[in-house]
């Protein structure tokens, strides 16, 4: 699996439960990596990943913060670069209608690297109320949706004084997906693309 995230603590907030689901099974590696973090925040993202996915590899690029847009030709350099290292079977990443702008950009550009893998892309809450129904969900058990709440205080605590970044906000929308697909707990996906490999008469794929 490969997990990217324009800022540290993107991946966490958007999969961190369904990676915390991942970490139990066999033959999973995981890397992550972040396109922006000051010195004190790509501590925290390095620190962070391995908490929730123990062994996770974790790359911080050092490309500025709200600005991916206006550079445009970097990201997707750094990208196609992440592309010939990288070839998973389940990519995560942000939603391609994000509204914040470097989450979008990132969204949408990694369609054009990976052409072949799974694409969820993950929500993040924030104040511009851009939400929208899923089209994917991974149940996630109550008690690592609470472990993820712990574990996003415990590894970014330069966002606890943020009026957004609380306890009932993270768990109240993973209950909100959870009610939606009939399970406690859930993380929400998107995916515009998906292949079925069904295999032919000789049971190949």
């Amino acid at each position: 699996m490969l997990c990217l995230g324009a800022h540290p603590d993107d991946v966490e907030i958007g999969c961190g439960g369904t990676l915390l689901e991942l970490a139990s099974r066999p033959q999973t590696t995981v890397s992550a990596v972040v396109m922006t973090g000051t010195p004190e925040r790509r501590g925290e993202a390095e620190d962070a990943t391995p908490r929730f996915f123990p062994g996770a590899q974790v790359t911080v690029l050092d490309l500025p913060d709200s600005r991916l847009p206006q550079h445009w030709d970097p990201l997707k350099i750094a990208l196609e670069e992440l592309g010939r290292q990288h070839r998973p079977d389940l990519l995560f990443a942000p939603r391609i209608d994000d509204a914040h702008q470097d989450h979008r950009l990132l969204g949408r550009l990694v369609s054009t690297v990976w052409r072949d893998a799974l694409i969820l892309h993950y929500e993040i809450p924030k104040w511009d109320a851009d939400l929208t129904p899923p089209t994917h969900y991974v149940a996630v058990s109550s008690g690592n949706a609470r472990r993820k709440v712990e574990l996003l205080n415990l590894s970014f605590p330069t966002q606890l004084g943020r009026d957004w970044w609380d306890d009932e906000l993270f768990l109240g929308l993973m209950r909100l997906r959870g009610i939606e697909n009939r399970s406690k707990y859930a993380e929400g996906f998107f995916a515009s693309k998906a292949r079925l490999d069904l295999g032919d008469e000789g049971g190949r794929r």
